[in-house]
């Protein structure tokens, strides 16, 4: 046998390989379409409207169809990024909080929310209405108070271990009448608003003023919606400072793709402010990267509140 022509037969088949390998790669760092989640805490159809410029710019931006999902509930979509079908959702840090606790390689957090002040922290609010004579938690006993969702930070997770800490059992009947879901920031907000429940938590940023629902948060986009005036509410509680939750992307996703839109979404603030306000529900600073170590504490909250 040539040695030289069995040299080349290798050399060509070393070729072929490897062309097959680069083409199949090329495949694997492909996507035929892009999903958006979002969050609960206000109706499906809102929140698709609030969200249609980011899935828009998306779609443009990666050259796939974008496809936004509004599940009934938080959990549809933490189990959709968990799932690996959905690739880009902003979480609460509860809700980051269980993804990483059920599979901590579904998602990496790449951004967060950065407020007109700098900070990145956020309250949950406790509040009723003004003409039901509450003005405290103090004033509760033996109402009904509303949470919004099981996987909410703000409207579940810090409240329900904050507000015993300072001494009101959370635990229905023993302090408060009832203690209730009410499937959302939305839902609680309007809820206390038309007397259905007498008190809730909801979450804002605690910044601006309390008429226009502070600057950012679920009291603003009730307030822009048209659906409460803030001046027949009143604040009955405020949290601690919450980490604001991540913007996430799926960690399976080419790294193209995560790095695009990584990098559209944090200029969105200064390439279209009407889309970054919608989007992040009211007025911000920037939108700036953020990693997991942020969200550690939160984590810890969840893993002790999953073991109550």
């Amino acid at each position: 046998m040539n040695l030289s022509l069995s040299l080349k037969a290798v050399a060509c088949s070393a070729a072929i390989l490897a062309a097959a390998t680069t083409v199949a790669q090329a495949q694997d760092e492909s996507i035929d379409e892009f999903r958006i989640g979002i969050l609960g805490g206000e109706n499906a159809n809102d929140r698709l409207r609030s969200n249609e410029c980011l899935r828009a710019h998306i779609e443009d931006l990666l050259g796939v169809e974008t496809k936004m999902f509004a599940p009934a509930d938080y959990n549809g979509v933490i189990e959709g990024l968990i799932g690996g079908n959905l690739d880009l959702a902003w979480l609460g840090a509860s809700g980051y909080a269980k993804t990483y606790l059920e599979n901590p390689d579904a998602v990496e957090p790449v951004l967060v929310k950065v407020n007109v002040d700098g900070s990145y922290g956020y309250h949950s609010i406790g509040f009723a209405r003004a003409d039901s004579g509450i003005t405290s938690l103090d004033d509760m006993e033996g109402k009904v108070f509303a949470f919004g969702d099981p996987n909410s930070t703000s409207g579940y997770l810090i409240p329900s271990i904050e507000i015993p800490q300072a001494g009101y059992s959370m635990k229905p009947g023993e302090y408060f009448g009832d203690v209730v879901f009410s499937g959302g920031h939305e839902q609680t907000i309007v809820g206390v608003f038309n007397g259905d429940y007498d008190a809730g938590v909801s979450w804002a940023d605690g910044l601006g003023e309390w008429e226009d629902g502070f600057n950012s948060g679920a009291f603003r986009k009730a307030v822009d919606a048209g659906l409460v005036d803030m001046t027949e509410l009143v604040e009955i509680w405020r949290s601690n400072v919450i980490p604001e939750g991540p913007i996430v992307l799926r960690t399976s996703l080419p790294a193209d793709v995560k790095e695009k839109v990584t990098a559209f979404i944090d200029d969105l603030v200064h390439t279209d402010a009407e889309c970054a306000y919608g989007f992040m529900a009211g007025e911000i600073k920037d939108i700036d990267p953020i990693t997991h170590d942020a969200y550690l504490s939160v984590i810890e909250a969840r893993k002790a509140k999953m073991g109550d």
